[in-house]
């Protein structure tokens, strides 16, 4: 079974086993909705308990855990649900997970590279695109007007850059 990265487990929270969680998913109210979770490379299956929210953070007790000494080790793990678990997108909407390691072409057909990583920010996201062959990172904001084409299934997005964006 796939298993989705949800959140990466930063601290601690209190002395009965809660786990202070940065989220890795635009809505992180989506934590009320699940039961089971994963945690770590080794996915240890918890079940959760309790959810609470704070400063932006999703605040976890799992069932499984009591006390302070039994969670310490968890620390900058990532928390993982099942692929069944996820939530549905609208259409024309990516996870990030689908977006990174696409091989990024231009509208000739060249290839520009693979995308590492993307940037959220409030108006957009930028999609950061390195080319090993000539060593270089590049900057593409996701918008229709620069990303005309994304195919997850073969890991495949098509853009056409303005004079000046690849160089």
């Amino acid at each position: 079974m796939d298993h989705i990265v949800v959140g990466r487990i930063i601290n601690t929270h209190g002395i009965k086993g809660e786990l202070k969680i940065y989220p890795l998913t635009d809505n992180i109210e989506r934590f009320r909705d699940l039961k089971k979770a994963y945690i770590g490379d080794n996915k240890i299956k918890v079940r959760i308990e309790s959810v609470k929210y704070h400063k932006g953070f999703v605040i976890i007790k799992f069932e499984e855990f009591n006390n302070i000494n039994e969670v310490l080790g968890f620390k900058d793990n990532f928390i993982y649900i099942d692929e069944d678990d996820k939530v549905q997108l609208p259409e024309g909407h990516y996870f990030i997970f689908d977006i990174v390691g696409c091989t990024v072409y231009n509208t000739k057909g060249e290839k520009i590279g693979s995308v590492t990583e993307v940037i959220q920010s409030a108006s957009n996201d930028v999609y950061v695109v390195k080319d090993t062959e000539k060593n270089k990172s590049y900057l593409i904001p996701a918008v229709k007007e620069f990303v005309t084409e994304i195919d997850v299934q073969n890991k495949k997005i098509t853009i056409d850059p303005i004079e000046g964006m690849i160089e």
